[in-house]
């Protein structure tokens, strides 16, 4: 039998601004998000919240309240938190120069497996046409942006990757559904507005289930994914 709490949020898809919540409903949703060091998804307020409150109208609400405030109540792998209202962003700008930059290869390892995952190493390489240093791919796993999701159910049974939620997070995205398509990507040059005929972009997938073509991780394959790599620098790497 389902749970008083999941019964609440079990259409909890999207917020709705009817009915109206109460004051001291919102008060405690409020300080439940502003105390909390990580988001939270509905489920975990609804356990916190007294019977009877709904969810989806109070974060709505919430979300209205603040939609006008330099912090702004937002939601981000469906999960939510408070935030600086994106035009202050620039408040926040830090003054000193990042320790680490992403370098191009880096960037173009994660925007493909951002958009085609699950993906091999391999696959990785052929999409981009150059080898890939193994260096590249740590510098994305110690982001905590990618992660290992599965094997390959092929010769080798090379490690598949995935992104996470603190990819989602940090750039600001509630689903990777939200990632730009075709003719965004064009209209921001990102890509050559005359592109081969039948030119595609995939349409990434949320999903993390493992699917028919990978089998579950296995003990240290992720120790595996984070050893120093051996081999040498090769070229192709931006």
């Amino acid at each position: 039998m389902a749970s008083l709490a999941e019964k609440r949020v079990a259409d909890a898809e999207e917020p709705s601004m009817d009915p109206q919540a109460r004051p001291e409903e919102l008060r405690l949703l409020e300080a439940l998000l502003f105390a909390s060091s990580e988001p939270l998804d509905q489920a975990a307020l609804a356990k916190r919240m007294p019977d009877g409150v709904d969810i989806k109208a109070a974060l709505a609400q919430l979300q209205a309240d603040y939609a006008p405030r330099g912090v702004n109540l937002v939601r981000v792998a469906n999960k939510w938190t408070f935030r600086t209202a994106g035009d202050l962003s620039w408040l926040m700008t830090r003054e000193s120069t990042e320790t680490r930059r992403l370098s191009r290869a880096a960037i173009e390892m994660l925007a493909i497996i951002a958009y085609h995952q699950p993906v091999t190493r391999a696959e990785i390489e052929e999409i981009r046409g150059v080898i890939t240093s193994k260096g590249t791919l740590d510098v994305l796993l110690e982001t905590g942006w990618i992660r290992p999701r599965g094997r390959r159910k092929t010769p080798g049974r090379p490690l598949t990757f995935g992104t996470t939620e603190a990819f989602l997070s940090q750039f600001s995205l509630e689903a990777l559904g939200d990632l730009p398509g075709l003719e965004e990507l064009k209209g921001t040059g990102l890509l050559d507005s005359r592109l081969p005929s039948g030119f595609s972009v995939p349409t990434p997938s949320d999903d993390p289930t493992l699917r028919d073509d990978e089998d579950p991780l296995e003990v240290g394959d992720l120790e595996l994914a984070l050893a120093p790599a051996v081999e040498p620098e090769r070229d192709g790497e931006g």
